[in-house]
Formats: C-alpha cells, sequence, structure tokens
C-alpha cells in the first residue's frame, strides 16, 4: 500500500467530499421522514414524497456511503497513518458502523413509506435525526482530537 502514498491526500479529500455527501442525505432523509408523516396516504403529496426519498437514498446516500468506505479503507491501509495500538479508531470504527447501521434503517423506514406501512409518527423520526448527528461528532473528535 505505499503505493498509495503520492496519492494520500486526493484519497484524504475524496473520503472527505463523499462523507460530507452522505452525511448530507443522513440528515436530510429523516426530515423528509417527518413532512411525509403530514400527508394522506395515496395523495400527489405523499407520491412525490417517495420518489425524493427513494432518490436520496438510492442515488446520493448509497454511492457516498460506498465512497467513504472505499476511500476510508484506502487510508487504514496506508502504513503508518494509524495507530492501531490506540483506542480512539475503535471508536470511530463503531460509530461509522453505527451509521452505517443509521442508513440500514432510513432504508427500511423509506420501504415502509414506498409501501404505505409506516408505523412510526413525526416525533419518532424528529428523534431519529439526531442519531446522524451524535455519530458524526463522535467520528470527527476520535480522528481530529484522537483523545485515546
Amino acid at each position: 500500500m505505499s503505493m498509495l502514498w503520492p496519492w494520500v491526500l486526493w484519497i484524504k479529500a475524496f473520503h472527505i467530499m463523499s462523507m460530507v455527501a452522505w452525511m448530507a442525505g443522513l440528515f436530510y432523509l429523516p426530515r423528509l421522514f417527518v413532512y411525509h408523516c403530514q400527508t394522506a396516504v395515496g395523495s400527489a403529496e405523499s407520491e412525490r414524497f417517495k420518489v425524493m426519498e427513494y432518490k436520496l437514498l438510492r442515488m446520493i446516500m448509497l454511492p457516498a456511503m460506498c465512497c467513504t468506505f472505499l476511500f476510508g479503507g484506502l487510508l487504514a491501509m496506508m502504513p503508518g497513518l494509524i495507530d492501531w495500538h490506540a483506542g480512539w479508531w475503535l471508536t470511530k470504527l463503531a460509530a461509522v458502523f453505527g451509521l452505517a447501521g443509521f442508513h440500514g434503517a432510513c432504508a427500511s423506514w423509506r420501504r415502509a413509506f414506498a409501501q404505505d406501512r409506516n408505523t412510526h409518527d413525526e416525533r419518532f423520526y424528529r428523534m431519529a435525526n439526531e442519531v446522524p448527528t451524535v455519530l458524526m461528532m463522535i467520528v470527527v473528535i476520535m480522528i481530529v482530537v484522537r483523545p485515546f
């Protein structure tokens, strides 16, 4: 992997860009669910939300998540970039997998809306909307501050 060293700054840049796009989707999709809860099943408005949610998840969030993992994995394989004996990277990794799990939950909730089977109310999605924020804060603190 030492052959990647000349590209490390480019890999970091693409990792950050893909992470920003993924996070934007993780912040916005639950907000769409909040608004979708306010529409009548079968209405034109509800159908429009279904299209918006699908496109956000499949055309933006999924590719951005895959690129985030790809470029992050390349960075993790760079010799000497991570002190594997430090505990911060495990915490960061757990938070990243938490974000991936939240992504999966969003996909499940979107399918329920698409099939007119949503069982959650606005308040649930408002609360869920805070999850990616907390996980993102953990990731950034671990990678920048490296507290342990």
